[in-house]
């Protein structure tokens, strides 16, 4: 099956963009937080083409951008669950940003197509728990494991592809709109940081959001 990844051209400066996550998560680039409108934070959390992990209604919702085979991400997946099961008023939003292209874009397309079938959580979960995927056969295999119908999501690819492809564009283009220069991208509340790299640092930021200064 080709797979439309026409919206991922720019992702061809994976390696840069890779890079600089490693600097940042590493300490290397100072922690620094920018603050978006109530509006754009809105815009961002409204509908966005998955389920939503924790709480319905958080006083906190912390969006990631991320992709399954950067291993920083990998890194932060059992901080981010931490949290929500420590801290029972905060929501994660998952927004998948395959900067790394090829595979990393066809594992969000059937990350995204596995909604379909009620599934992307247990879909995310298994793909961010993975070693690094190269190659269509190991997404498959792995979501497999994790109780997804394969033949099913093939046809969800096929007729829902578009769909998929608007969700993809839309956090790319959500992403580079808050500045972000490498995955994993965070929005804390209304804060855009960087150096999040455990859960104390996620801790911090949560209630950064929930009482700003």
């Amino acid at each position: 099956m080709k797979h439309n990844t026409l919206p991922f051209a720019r992702f061809a400066s994976s390696i840069a963009i890779g890079a600089m996550a490693i600097l940042a998560l590493n300490g290397a680039l100072a922690a620094t937080a920018v603050v978006i409108s109530a509006e754009k934070q809105k815009s961002i959390v409204t509908d966005p083409g998955t389920a939503i992990l924790g709480v319905e209604n958080p006083d906190v919702t912390v969006v990631e951008y991320f992709d399954y085979n950067c291993p920083y991400c990998r890194k932060l997946a059992p901080s981010i669950r931490a949290l929500v099961a420590t801290n029972h008023k905060v929501a994660v939003v998952f927004k998948e940003w395959p900067i790394f292209g090829g595979i990393s874009v066809y594992a969000a397309r059937s990350a995204l197509a596995s909604q379909w079938q009620g599934k992307y959580l247990a879909a995310h979960d298994a793909l961010i728990g993975a070693p690094r995927l190269s190659q269509e056969a190991e997404v498959d295999k792995t979501l497999q494991q994790a109780g997804i119908d394969i033949p099913r999501l093939k046809s969800t690819l096929a007729t829902h592809g578009a769909q998929i492809d608007a969700i993809l564009a839309r956090d790319n283009a959500e992403a580079h709109s808050l500045g972000m220069r490498g995955t994993p991208g965070l929005l804390v509340g209304r804060d855009v940081s960087t150096g999040i790299g455990d859960l104390n640092a996620l801790q911090i930021a949560v209630e950064s959001a929930r009482h700003p200064p």
